[in-house]
């Protein structure tokens, strides 16, 4: 008997779109809040004049399904017949050892005959041979409009570049930003025009400064619980924060490690996996030598590693950030920084009561989620984020955002007490060739100008505030922080 027939399958395809009987999607999958990442894929999606399928990828637990499932919403309130709209999980058992055509064969042949409808694949890249079928689609059926999600993006993104150059875009669905959840917990706003953005504090007086931070203080008392806990938009509703951080550990960490991966590269030992990656959670936010590594985990070879935390960066658990040239010095041996790709991914995993009373892990916990927000602010632009460290003493900057002008910014956190900044700090020496210098503090009266020797200016500003203008700069349009 074979595992997998056409009655099974439509019997999957039936139960995952209730729509096709009731012309609504359950309020519990398309939640109410919306994340910018929708905004942008219904942007995609709705353009007439250059055709473009639409690929959201990110890790797990981070909403790109129910982003799926707004997008089947909207398009059903704008009238579109409901069995045009076919949701597939190719996660599931049934569908993940189905071929794509089967599947759509399956659809057109009891559901749907025409092509003027719209696939939605969740976790495409668990289908056999998915990125010449989406090409395929998007060749032969003209009138087809596609949107796919994933959670390992080189995976993705060889597809795209492969068979997909010119066809697909591909959307970053990052975890949420301290702005989104303020916006999900419906949080009382701050007043700020949407003029306000980070640097333009540099061209205000200070009383105007503290009359934002007045606003901006609204949303202080939140910070701590979004470090903990708030990128994941399902998990920062719940009610228990202790259940939720498990379930990051049993859902997003141990699937991804123990499943996603060694189903997608040739991993022999998911320990040796789970074992850098639990070295990478303790040392997020510095740079990381992979010979240090391999003789830390005795037993793994460097081969290893760097193969390794390839595959963490394919499923978005951490970040890689580079050395950035600047001052003219060539980088002659180039090691990263690696940041887990969200705080509460981290505190998940250390399961350390402490983290957010140390003052040297919580100088980590910010910095890593200071670099996560810029990373995905800037992640459309052409733009390379990394660090630059150089000078006789070796000094460091934390983040630089590098544009093509070698107009920099550079971002420097100081979370501890009083943030002292000397004119031997990095930032100091190199804020007169940069767009913008910010120093991110850790109190909340902790804001203003910084004057360096040399007459110019850096703005010092607290963490919570800087991320949250940030978001708000993302909502109103902005395309850089200055």
């Amino acid at each position: 008997m074979p595992v997998t027939t056409k009655e099974g399958i439509l019997k999957v395809l039936t139960a995952y779109n209730p729509w096709w009987k009731t012309g609504i999607v359950n309020p519990k999958f398309a939640k109410t809040y919306k994340r910018f990442a929708f905004y942008e894929a219904m942007k995609c999606l709705k353009r007439t004049k250059i055709r473009r399928s639409v690929v959201l990828t990110g890790t797990r637990r981070v909403g790109k399904t129910t982003i799926q499932y707004q997008m089947i919403e909207s398009l059903l309130k704008s009238v579109i017949t409901p069995t045009k709209i076919i949701y597939i999980s190719m996660d599931h058992p049934m569908l993940k050892l189905s071929a794509i055509n089967e599947i759509l064969d399956c659809y057109h042949e009891n559901i749907y005959a025409e092509q003027d409808c719209y696939y939605f694949f969740d976790e495409v890249q668990y289908a056999q041979d998915w990125d010449k079928w989406l090409k395929t689609i998007y060749d032969m059926q003209p009138d087809t409009k596609v949107v796919a999600t994933g959670s390992a993006s080189p995976v993705l993104m060889k597809g795209t570049n492969e068979s997909g150059a010119g066809r697909w875009s591909v959307i970053q669905v990052p975890t949420m930003s301290f702005y989104e959840y303020c916006e999900l917990m419906n949080i009382e706003k701050p007043d700020l025009t949407p003029s306000v953005n980070v640097t333009s504090l540099l061209h205000k007086s200070q009383q105007e400064r503290t009359q934002i931070m007045l606003q901006l203080s609204k949303v202080y008392n939140h910070f701590a619980r979004y470090l903990q806990i708030g990128g994941f938009p399902e998990l920062a509703l719940a009610d228990n924060d202790l259940m939720s951080q498990q379930i990051l550990r049993e859902d997003v960490v141990d699937k991804v490690l123990k499943r996603d991966l060694p189903s997608l590269y040739p991993i022999r030992n998911s320990t040796e996996l789970e074992r850098i990656f639990l070295y990478l959670c303790n040392v997020s936010s510095s740079i990381v030598s992979i010979e240090a590594i391999a003789k830390e985990l005795q037993g793994v070879s460097r081969p290893t590693v760097e193969n390794y935390i390839r595959y963490l960066e394919s499923a978005n658990l951490i970040y890689q950030s580079w050395p950035i040239n600047m001052a003219g010095k060539k980088i002659l041996k180039a090691s990263p920084k690696i940041y887990i790709a969200d705080a509460a991914l981290r505190n998940a995993v250390l399961m350390d009561d402490s983290l957010l009373t140390d003052p040297v892990e919580m100088g980590k916990v910010v910095e890593t989620s200071v670099y996560k927000h810029v990373a995905a602010f800037y992640y459309q632009n052409t733009t390379s984020i990394g660090y630059y460290r150089g000078g006789r003493k070796d000094k460091e900057v934390d983040i630089v955002v590098e544009y093509s002008n070698n107009k920099n910014i550079l971002i420097e956190v100081k979370y501890r007490e009083g943030a002292p900044i000397t004119n031997n700090d990095a930032i100091c020496r190199l804020c007169k060739e940069a767009s913008a210098a910010i120093i991110i503090t850790k109190n909340a009266n902790d804001y203003g100008l910084h004057n360096t020797a040399d007459g110019n200016e850096l703005i010092r500003i607290p963490a919570f505030a800087f991320l949250y203008l940030l978001g708000h700069a993302e909502k109103n349009g902005y395309k850089g922080i200055e």
